[in-house]
């Protein structure tokens, strides 16, 4: 099989789409009304992965894509994402793995045969599903794609035996040297050493818990729910289950939004009755936090649904911003703001560990390309900001470039700013969360002291830059 049997460092740099595959289209894998609830979530799965690895597109937008068409119900749903992003994050120790139990590669034209073994050995070792219901329901899957039949019997046999002697050759392998591209891996290790790059990738790979930001009152809700307050404030849940079932959500008490992107709007101070600018603000997390604090927010997005979405949000919460659809490097200069938040668009890789499409996805051309971008987004949030006021900068990038290099070059370039060092007390935001020029930097190592399922934060990069005249 080509796509297992490949090299290290082709499986894991992204690259165009396999040639001579056929694409499933938008029947393939299913058994019209008589599929039964567990292929259908199983082909939930491989649907997002092949959107994911062979067309290159987001996850998110697949999965959801996937699962509408199915109509999976919440529990299926959860499981069919369980299984499609524990794969990704498993991949390129599966794959090697899996080529063990193949004497030769197959041809090109498999359909999804990838992704079905893939999702299928997922379910096998690392989620410990009966062998029984993984197997037979792969091979339903193999039999209904009409390029991937013809190998139904090999994946019959071939999972079979990985149900048997896979575990011990899986636990042989190292999935962070398998699964992360070596460019990545060799600008962490260029930017905070071998040992730490090693250690923010094995952090990343590791399932995230669930995240809450409070409007008030965290311990109460934190015991209301289960959770654990973190010295951040934010509340976290290790097992959460379904998001619209836990205390507090219909009464809006909170939302969801990592420790991390939690940090930057505490940068500005208090915000109360201040008009406040959020820059790309979809999802709308930063949104919420600013609304909260009593700012008059303006919330500007290029894209109309995700703007739609943040309203349905807000309104859920009892808050209310202003929105605006508008590209930011085109929105309008005719009214001055107290103060900016700008989370610019970046490569994400800090936040692999809840998103890990990014491994597949980005590419090392894409640093200095969003660079730019994110220097002209700056550039022009300057002349949006009033004498006086506040511009926080904000990325989930691990790269220098697009963070302290970033923050760097724009005081060269604008000398009527300067930078504001952290003014959090050292419980929320300790002094290894801080550059040497004083602004925050989160790893995915952060936390580490906290107990198995509660350890983690997504890699964020923010500072706080004020305008003199």
């Amino acid at each position: 099989m080509k796509d297992i049997t490949k090299s290290r460092k082709s499986a894991a740099q992204p690259g165009p789409a396999r040639a001579g595959r056929v694409s499933p289209g938008p029947a393939a894998g299913r058994r019209g009304a008589q599929t039964n609830d567990g292929l259908k979530t199983r082909d939930v799965a491989v649907s997002a992965l092949y959107t994911v690895l062979v067309e290159r597109r987001p996850f998110d937008e697949a999965f959801s894509r996937a699962a509408a068409a199915r109509d999976l119900p919440a529990r299926d749903r959860a499981f069919a994402r369980l299984i499609a992003t524990t794969a990704l994050r498993q991949r390129g120790a599966l794959q090697a793995m899996l080529s063990t139990y193949l004497a030769k590669p197959l041809p090109e034209r498999m359909g999804r045969l990838d992704e079905i073994l893939l999702a299928a050995v997922t379910q096998l070792l690392i989620l410990k599903t009966p062998p029984h219901a993984a197997i037979s329901l792969a091979v339903d899957q193999c039999r209904a794609d009409r390029s991937a039949k013809r190998f139904a019997n090999l994946a019959n046999a071939v999972l079979r035996r990985v149900s048997e002697s896979g575990q011990g050759r899986l636990s042989s392998l190292d999935n962070v040297a398998l699964t992360f591209p070596d460019w990545m891996l060799s600008r962490w290790t260029d930017a905070y050493g071998a040992a730490t790059a090693r250690q923010i990738a094995r952090a990343s790979l590791i399932e995230p818990a669930l995240d809450l930001t409070v409007k008030s009152d965290p311990e109460a809700w934190a015991a209301k729910i289960g959770a654990v307050v973190l010295p951040t404030g934010s509340v976290r849940c290790a097992e959460a289950g379904r998001i619209e079932d836990l205390p507090g959500y219909t009464e809006g008490a909170w939302w969801v939004q990592d420790a991390a992107a939690a940090l930057p709007i505490k940068l500005f101070g208090d915000v109360a009755g201040q008009s406040v600018l959020d820059l790309c603000a979809a999802p709308g997390g930063k949104t919420a936090q600013l609304a909260a604090a009593g700012a008059d927010v303006t919330a500007v997005d290029k894209s109309s649904g995700r703007l739609a979405r943040l309203t349905e949000n807000l309104s859920r919460l009892g808050l209310t911003a202003k929105t605006v659809v508008s590209d930011a490097l085109t929105f309008p200069t005719g009214k001055a703001f107290d103060a900016i938040l700008l989370d610019a668009p970046c490569t994400a890789t800090g936040t692999i560990r809840r998103h890990p499409d990014v491994l597949y996805l980005k590419r090392p051309e894409d640093i200095p390309a969003l660079a730019a971008l994110q220097a002209k987004l700056l550039d022009h949030a300057t002349e949006l900001l009033k004498p006086g006021g506040t511009l926080v900068y904000c990325i989930c990038s691990l790269e220098p470039e697009e963070g302290e290099q970033q923050v760097a070059a724009f005081l060269a370039r604008h000398l009527n700013f300067t930078r504001r060092p952290v003014m959090l007390d050292e419980m929320t935001v300790p002094m290894s969360w801080r550059t040497e020029g004083g602004d925050l930097r989160t790893l995915p190592t952060h936390f580490a002291d906290l107990p198995e399922g509660l350890q983690g934060l997504d890699g964020f990069f923010a500072a706080t830059l004020v305008k003199s005249c």
